[in-house]
């Protein structure tokens, strides 16, 4: 039960960064102009899309899981820090707790691997 309950964790927890990735792509201009308003320059969304859409991918099939979970884990703050940081504004504040709250699962999967039902355990034998 505990390898199924890792599997569906990991696949919950990619969510998120698999449909953030693929908004990104499909509106490349729009996530642009939202990081430009936020300071941040345009020529990292690719980078944005790559850690998003393919960090959800590793973690999702428990490739590399502990590195990329770290990733994440710093990615996620990062991003909290620089787009959710209007605690007046309830939704910013939702965001920002949320991004801690789903750091702290990724730290957690970091300590604790991505189970048995995993791309990682399989290279493992």
């Amino acid at each position: 039960m505990a390898d199924g309950a890792a599997l569906v964790g990991r696949a919950l927890m990619c969510v998120i960064f698999l449909m953030a990735g693929w908004g990104k792509f499909t509106a490349y201009a729009a996530s642009a102009g939202y990081m430009a308003k936020h300071g941040i320059p345009g020529y990292l969304l690719p980078v944005a899309i790559a850690v998003e859409a393919g960090g959800g991918l590793l973690v999702l099939f428990g490739f590399q899981t502990r590195i990329v979970a770290l990733l994440l884990a710093v990615y996620t703050l990062v991003t909290a820090y620089y787009f959710h940081r209007e605690f007046g504004d309830r939704n910013q504040l939702a965001h920002f707790q949320k991004n801690l709250a789903v750091a702290g699962g990724f730290l957690f999967l970091m300590l604790n691997g991505p189970g048995r039902w995993s791309l990682d355990a399989k290279l493992r034998g």
